[in-house]
């Protein structure tokens, strides 16, 4: 037997040797890596240069209301709840204006209100919770149609969450879709940074609304979360004495630093520009235009151009245009460029189309309603909405990715002058006055009961005062409305937009009344949707809002009623009643005045009254008793 013995040589020996080492070397680098990671987390670091004040009084809803004041909000629509009391108290002696509604809804509606109409973030903020869920409605609203809102959302405390806290529920993943900066705020130190990032974030590029959560632990002062985080008796044992430990270290990291002066103005804007490039470009193509024509939509309203200077521009352009969404009112009423019926028509004859702010979804036919023929130009902030349905039904010549009143200004510019043949123009006008006296043919038409709709709104037209703001929330009546009564001037028109939601009237006037004080807020009600806003009367009445609400009081969800009658034979669940809504609003303390047939020949003196009673300081309730319309075949029924 051959018995073979293997030796090792040092050398190789070596490797054996050094493995113990290496891996208790690692071993420790990793163990310190993680201590390290846990004492950040921790906050020891911050805390070893960062003082907690406990003697301080002051609570982070102070840094709130700071950020809120220097960034110029006036206005914090609410509705009270305990998570959130620190922050409406702050906001109340910074001179900030706190109105509470009655449905968290109405507050972020009077939010995106004052955003469309001044430029600037409309806020508001709600309790945890089902105060938060009420929202989602308003929020997509406001994305939808690109208001840039902030909504403060309280949140159980950060000790207690995921752990059935009362009103605890995942807001963040809640708010992610529907907004574009959602952050929820764990240490005090972090309000007023967040707040400035989330503010500049709802006006960049294309605005939004943006979401920031307060934990309940980061609104209130320190002596106050420390009776309800900390035991008043240092508890016994190891395990006592680290929870102790841990929660004390908690409450030091929350309020580390809180104190300490930071800036709080707002943060610089990023707005998407045209590039000279691609506005020389749209130049050459609209200078050989025979039949230019525009659509310009609420995007164009945006700052920074001021609509007043966009309004010269569309003069000086001198191209026919259909004005939508917040660009109702842009060049006033009656002006000889504002082309208002028939748009399909004069999109297939134009030659060159510019959509401004406008983008091809439902509203154009998903871009079908475009000639192939025509050179399209599209201008948008938002180059995703800009192209949608271009790979399908239409196909642009020239999509310039930037702001779009910029753009407008620019366009002009580079023009330098060139006009187009009147007979364009006068073309459309003509298809304008053939509609409108279609209109004015329905106007005469009798009923047999109730008044006639279309008569009713040429008279709501006629008595409409120049200083007016028109609120319009509804499907059947304010479908009839949109095309009989004109907004007086830029800025003075809110519809909800895109999403087409009902309920947002109340919202709406409550922030139109309270940016301008000096016009006079008209709305324009559905019966249907009224019965969102009727409750918010009280927040008028409480708070001397006057605005006028004109209820177009037929009976029924009609516009719906009247597709699904003929197509299902039912109208299951389209029927309401002739209820006196006028009543209900002198319940609650405001005036209340009913139209009805018996009083046909006083419309215009009742409109009067209800102006008066508003220029008193009195928010009014017309209940208007009218027959349906179905403009398809041009009837108007009882």
């Amino acid at each position: 037997m051959v018995r073979c013995y293997h030796m090792e040589t040092p050398a190789a020996a070596a490797p054996a040797g050094g493995f113990f080492p290496s891996f208790l070397f690692l071993a420790f680098g990793t163990l310190v890596a993680a201590l390290l990671g846990a004492a950040y987390r921790l906050g020891l670091f911050y805390q070893l240069t960062h003082k907690v004040d406990k003697a301080s009084i002051r609570n982070g809803g102070e840094n709130v209301a700071a950020v809120l004041k220097a960034h110029g909000v006036k206005f914090l629509f609410t509705l009270v709840g305990g998570h959130i009391s620190p922050l409406l108290v702050a906001c109340e002696k910074l001179g900030i204006r706190v109105v509470d509604t009655r449905q968290e809804v109405t507050a972020v509606f009077a939010a995106d209100a004052v955003a469309r109409l001044t430029g600037s973030v409309g806020v508001a903020a709600v309790t945890a919770g089902p105060g938060l869920t009420n929202t989602v409605t308003a929020v997509k609203n406001a994305q939808i149609a690109q208001s840039p809102i902030l909504l403060l959302g309280g949140a159980a405390s950060t000790l207690l969450q995921n752990r059935g806290a009362l009103q605890a529920v995942d807001q963040m993943s809640l708010f992610q879709p529907l907004c574009k900066f959602c952050a929820s705020v764990r240490r005090v130190r972090d309000i007023i940074p967040t707040l400035r990032a989330a503010m500049a974030a709802a006006q960049s590029g294309t605005p939004g609304p943006v979401f920031v959560e307060l934990p309940v632990d980061v609104l209130y002062p320190y002596f106050m979360v420390q009776k309800e985080m900390v035991p008043a008796k240092p508890p016994k044992g190891l395990v006592g004495r680290g929870v102790s430990w841990y929660l004390e270290n908690h409450l030091a990291n929350l309020f580390a630093g809180a104190w300490e002066p930071r800036p709080e103005g707002p943060l610089p804007l990023d707005i998407p520009q045209a590039s000279p490039e691609k506005v020389q470009r749209c130049v050459e193509i609209l200078s050989r235009a025979k039949r230019p024509l525009m659509l310009l939509g609420s995007q164009a309203l945006l700052p920074p151009t001021p609509a007043d200077k966009l309004r010269v521009a569309v003069e000086t352009l001198g191209v026919p245009c259909f004005l939508g969404g917040m660009a109702r009112g842009l060049l006033g009423r009656n002006h000889p460029l504002h082309i208002r019926q028939n748009r399909s028509a004069a999109l297939k004859k134009a030659d060159v189309v510019i959509l401004a702010g406008m983008v091809c979804d439902f509203r154009l036919s998903y871009g079908r309603v475009l000639s192939r023929s025509s050179k399209i130009i599209i201008v948008n902030r938002d180059r995703k909405e800009m192209l949608i349905n271009s790979d399908i039904f239409w196909k642009p010549q020239e999509a310039v990715q930037g702001d779009v009143g910029s753009f407008v200004v620019k366009l002009v510019e580079g023009l330098q002058g060139q006009t187009w043949a009147s007979d364009w123009a006068e073309e459309l006008r003509q298809a304008d006055r053939q509609k409108e006296q279609t209109f004015k043919e329905k106007a005469l038409m009798p009923l047999a009961q109730h008044l006639n709709p279309v008569r009713v709104l040429q008279l709501v037209e006629e008595t409409l005062p120049d200083n007016s703001i028109l609120v319009v929330d509804g499907g059947d009546f304010v479908g009839t409305a949109a095309h009989l009564v004109q907004p007086r001037g830029p800025l003075c028109w809110l519809d909800p937009g895109a999403f087409g939601t009902l309920g947002v009237g109340a919202g709406f006037a409550l922030g139109a009344k309270l940016c301008r004080p000096d016009a006079e807020v008209w709305c324009l009600f559905g019966d249907g949707a009224f019965g969102y806003s009727l409750i918010e009367f009280d927040t008028f009445v409480r708070h001397k809002i006057p605005v006028m609400a004109l209820i177009g009081n037929d009976a029924g969800w009609t516009q719906i009623s009247r597709e699904q009658v003929p197509s299902l034979g039912s109208n299951v669940a389209c029927g309401l009643a002739y209820t006196d809504y006028h009543k209900a609003a002198m319940g609650l303390g405001a005036q209340g005045l009913l139209l009805s047939r018996e009083s046909e020949d006083q419309v215009v003196k009742v409109l009067r009254d209800a102006q008066q009673q508003c220029q008193d300081g009195h928010p009014v309730v017309v209940n208007i008793l009218i027959g349906r319309t179905d403009f398809r075949d041009g009837s108007i029924a009882v």
